[in-house]
């Protein structure tokens, strides 16, 4: 018999999450195990459980919203797949997801069998995305391609410090690759902000890869 898929679910909706939970549970070969209603409780389940081999996680939580919640999820639990369930379509929400290290991307109108067949893809090292979302990467992908490169002035370590960021490497990890202080990366970083008209790191990504930048 198959090994069962174990995911756990973090959506602060209660009849949809019930639902979901209860529906991905009639599938064989598939275990939704846990359900949150915010990023934190999942952190700290995480530190005491085993983590699953599926995380799915909508975006617009009490406290911290799931797209920041990826890189600590990930630091907890590096080998789960993470897949964003959300109603959110918008260009900035899905970058920022995708470079913070989100295995897919879905939206809450998918059908179970479709949610469950993303789950089995991803926890196969796949990355299922809801195939309107694909096509609005391929877009966005296109165009950034095809425009030309903004020059926003950036240093050669500015640019250093970016690429960092978009791999999802920490404030820390930077300041370590590149062998300087953790204020001096934390000022570089700063730096990069000002200079592409963001104010968080995950705007500066997503406008990173929107624009060919790196």
């Amino acid at each position: 018999m198959p090994e069962t898929i174990h995911v756990w679910l973090i959506e602060d909706h209660k009849t949809y999450g019930e639902r979901l939970a209860r529906a991905l549970n009639r599938i064989e070969g598939i275990a939704c195990t846990q359900r949150f209603t915010a990023c934190e409780d999942a952190f700290t389940a995480l530190t005491t459980e085993t983590a699953p081999q599926v995380l799915l996680l909508d975006v617009g939580l009490p406290g911290m919203n799931g797209i920041d919640g990826i890189a600590r999820l990930r630091q907890l639990a590096p080998q789960t797949a993470i897949v964003i369930l959300t109603v959110f379509e918008e260009d900035d929400k899905i970058f920022r997801a995708i470079c913070a290290g989100a295995a897919g991307y879905l939206l809450k109108t998918s059908s179970t069998e479709d949610i469950a067949a993303a789950i089995r893809s991803a926890a196969a090292g796949g990355s299922p995305i809801n195939p309107t979302i694909a096509r609005r990467v391929l877009e966005m992908f296109s165009k950034a391609n095809t425009a030309s490169q903004k020059d926003y002035g950036l240093t050669p370590r500015e640019m250093d410090i970016l690429k960092l960021l978009v791999t999802g490497s920490t404030i820390k990890d930077a300041a370590a690759q590149l062998g300087i202080g953790y204020y001096t990366a934390d000022e570089y970083i700063r730096s990069v902000y000002v200079k592409l008209q963001v104010r968080s790191r995950g705007s500066a990504i997503a406008k990173a890869v929107k624009e060919g930048l790196v």
